[in-house]
């Protein structure tokens, strides 16, 4: 592993360091925990879907370059802060009966199906699975995105408030917006 993918993975740890540094101290309670670590899984996966895009309309320069070249690893540590936000929630909830009593409501199910979403893209996110499944590797990517919008209304569900996570939505749905009037374009020129 290079030096650059070591500094990459300290940065994206940091944040989770400092939530289990928190709660190991008694610093800080899971429950409060339960947002940062929720927000930073959505923030992550936002990072890794916004590069393609945005290359597909502005083209590929040095930064997007680079950008692509990290998105896997945004991936993974998205799912990695999605586990840390799940072990958090079960140490806040305390015992196995009282998560069972939640999983009927949407506000929680929403968020375990994102999970379940996030899992096997996270398993095949190395080279070798990538080489091995050929054009499938990126249709079991692709579970990202409704991993994505899932998480969001989990979001939505539990707090109400829809413009945070609108906010963190409208980079990806302009990305979309101009990938779309880019491929519009090109059919236009080819008919």
């Amino acid at each position: 592993m290079s030096l650059r993918r070591i500094l990459l993975w300290l940065l994206l740890a940091f944040p989770a360091g400092m939530m289990v540094r928190g709660l190991a101290s008694g610093a800080e309670l899971a429950m409060d925990l339960l947002h940062p670590s929720g927000e930073m899984s959505v923030r992550l996966m936002l990072l890794a879907l916004l590069p393609g895009p945005l290359a597909a309309y502005f083209g590929t320069n040095a930064l997007l370059r680079g950008w692509l070249s990290i998105r896997r690893n945004l991936g993974v540590a998205a799912f990695g802060y999605a586990l840390l936000h799940m072990v958090i929630y079960l140490i806040d909830m305390g015992v196995a009966a009282a998560v069972l009593d939640e999983l009927t409501l949407p506000a929680i199910w929403t968020g375990w199906l994102a999970l379940v979403l996030m899992l096997p893209p996270a398993l095949i996110s190395f080279d070798r699975a990538m080489r091995a499944l050929g054009r499938r590797w990126a249709q079991v990517q692709w579970l990202v995105y409704p991993a994505l919008l899932i998480s969001l209304l989990h979001w939505l569900l539990l707090d109400w408030a829809w413009p945070p996570a609108l906010l963190h939505l409208t980079p990806l749905l302009i990305a979309w917006s101009l990938r779309s009037v880019r491929r519009a374009h090109h059919q236009r020129k080819l008919a």
